[in-house]
């Protein structure tokens, strides 16, 4: 029998990282539990309202927070508030499939075009590795806002 995984991310600041992979991955974030987000409702003010209604101090709002998909076949991506910054290079990383079929200079192009959308939305662009066939097919190293390395493939 297989199993649903999670991904969890260490952060500072979880509701930016967790923004920040929502709007990479097309995932959402979701509404706190029993509520519904209106259209255009951004889900962090919701969390907001929600946590001040049930006594929760707002020192402890952004302790927390995740991203998932709306479909929901992929990962929930969960991200917790630590007090340490990382000092080593991560172990385990995400690969953004940006451009599954595609090859040569097309996939680089495509590549390039979510690399520059995600800089925008706060990552940073570390290398690019061209195409080697029939080995490898090239691909953009990055890390997202807190430094995590995730690469574009």
């Amino acid at each position: 029998m297989s199993r649903t995984i999670q991904v969890t991310f260490d952060a500072h600041d979880p509701e930016t990282l967790s923004r920040f992979w929502a709007d990479a991955t097309g995932y959402v974030n979701p509404p706190p539990p029993g509520r519904e987000l209106e259209p255009g409702q951004d889900p962090f003010e919701a969390w907001h309202a929600f946590l001040a209604e049930v006594g929760v101090p707002e020192s402890e709002w952004n302790s927390a927070s995740a991203a998932q998909d709306p479909d929901g076949t992929g990962p929930r991506l969960f991200f917790q508030r630590v007090p340490e910054g990382a000092t080593v290079k991560n172990r385990v990383h995400l690969d953004l499939r940006a451009a599954p079929g595609l090859e040569g200079e097309e996939r680089m192009a495509a590549l390039e075009s979510e690399a520059e959308r995600l800089v925008a939305l706060g990552a940073t662009r570390v290398e690019r590795h061209e195409p080697a066939p029939p080995m490898t097919p090239g691909h953009i190293v990055m890390s997202d806002p807190e430094g995590n390395v995730f690469c574009l493939d």
